[in-house]
């Protein structure tokens, strides 16, 4: 049965269908073959309501619609300045303005593709005028967008512990380690590259240009104080976080920094639905895909066919990796986390692993698969949004896919990396 089921899902995405239309028919498949017809079908879909039920998932929305708000204002247009004010004047000092404001701006917006539109757009065409080559720029783009998938907030987080009933808020506090560890690799290795290229550096700023950036940056920087912060000062929960971020967002945009009118709010509303409806679509079908598959029994059969249920703890975590990487090479990272988690859940519970190391492993992998050839999703915004050719756009990723491998290996050597500031505030 599971064969038939996913035979038919490759069939459907090979003929170009969007990636709803190959979940739901793989469940309807199966269920008609559990079944034996369509006669109780109410049951599939009460399967897929209860996927977007649980009320953690109203964070998702929230984070996208303040995202879309900041985009279109002026908050990353200040966290770019005041990055460049400190490091700007160092050899390889734009690129790694590059990497940190994207890692700043994903924990502001939570999601990749408005930090490739909102960071990339004004930054690559002054890295291509200082001397970067463009393979390297957009590579670099792209890739430290994808800390966003680690800084909190991140919608990857959100679903992986829905679907995993795994604390959110202790995700959030364990994906800042591996977030600023891969940007201190990213940092290391554009100062090599600017110092074998000779990149020409920026001129230096002055104390006083450093403290007038900060203080145009301190109402932007104010995102993370309230998701950290507040989460982790038992203020308020993750979802009612994403709440004070929308109203931050609306206050920053429309009211101090005045960078959006009345008129602008439904675009900017149009935008967050669409976004939202796709998101919520794929997480029901996901759920009624998953729920026909642990009905089966199918994840214990593939497990135990490829040998993970007898594999320790390590061996888990690398096949973890491996098939989540390989996955997001090729489908949406949300529907991977939805119809890979419940497979290997088994495995994980049996081994005592624990489920925010594998949640953060994953967002990791979800991060590199978004970024690495043939068909990682950002790299077919930054071809939209900067309008060059796929082989352009892919040419300079092998070192950065490099970098992230060498960081899921550090992460499965070190837990600690990512357990030990969860440990700290939740212990």
């Amino acid at each position: 049965m599971g064969i038939i089921m996913f035979t038919a899902m490759v069939i459907l995405l090979l003929l170009g269908f969007p990636m709803m239309v190959p979940l739901i028919a793989g469940a309807t498949i199966g269920f008609t073959m559990m079944f034996g017809g369509f006669g109780q079908m109410e049951t599939l879909i009460q399967q897929i309501l209860a996927g977007i039920r649980p009320a953690s998932l109203i964070a998702v929305p929230m984070f996208i619609l303040a995202a879309d708000i900041m985009t279109r204002g002026h908050s990353a247009e200040r966290l770019i300045n005041m990055v460049m004010s400190f490091i700007g004047h160092i050899k390889g000092g734009l690129a790694v303005s590059t990497a940190a404001s994207c890692t700043l701006f994903g924990a502001v917006s939570g999601s990749t593709q408005a930090t490739v539109v909102a960071i990339g757009s004004p930054l690559r065409p002054r890295m291509l005028k200082a001397g970067y080559k463009d393979s390297f720029t957009l590579a670099l783009i792209i890739n430290s967008s994808d800390i966003a998938f680690l800084i909190p907030p991140s919608i990857g987080m959100i679903v992986y512990g829905v679907i995993s009933e795994t604390s959110i808020g202790e995700l959030f506090i364990a994906g800042i380690g591996p977030g600023l560890m891969i940007l201190g690799m990213f940092a290391v290795y554009c100062m090599i590259y600017a110092r074998v290229m000779d990149v020409p550096t920026e001129e230096k700023a002055s104390w006083g240009e450093r403290l007038a950036a900060v203080r145009q940056a301190l109402w932007p920087l104010g995102f993370p104080l309230i998701i950290v912060g507040g989460i982790y000062g038992g203020v308020f929960s993750p979802t009612e976080a994403a709440a004070v971020c929308v109203l931050y967002a609306l206050i920053l945009e429309f009211v101090i920094f005045r960078s959006l009118k009345a008129s602008d709010i439904w675009a900017i509303a149009k935008s967050t639905g669409l976004i939202t409806a796709v998101v919520f679509i794929l997480v029901g079908a996901g759920n009624g895909f998953s729920w026909i598959i642990s009905f089966a029994q199918i994840p214990d059969a593939v497990l135990g066919a490829v040998g993970i249920n007898d594999a320790g703890p390590v061996g888990v975590l690398i096949a973890i990796c491996i098939a989540f990487f390989i996955a997001c090479m090729f489908v949406d990272p949300i529907v991977v986390i939805l119809v890979l988690t419940p497979i290997f859940m088994p495995a994980i519970e049996a081994t005592g692993l624990d489920p925010v190391l594998v949640g953060i492993l994953i967002t990791l992998q979800v991060a590199i698969g978004s970024a690495t050839p043939p068909f990682g999703c950002d790299i077919f915004t930054a071809i939209a949004i900067f309008k060059r050719p796929y082989m352009e756009v892919i040419r300079g990723t092998p070192p950065f896919v490099l970098m992230l491998v060498a960081a899921a290996a550090l992460l499965i050597m070190f837990p600690q990396i990512a357990l030990g500031l969860r440990d700290l505030m939740f212990n």
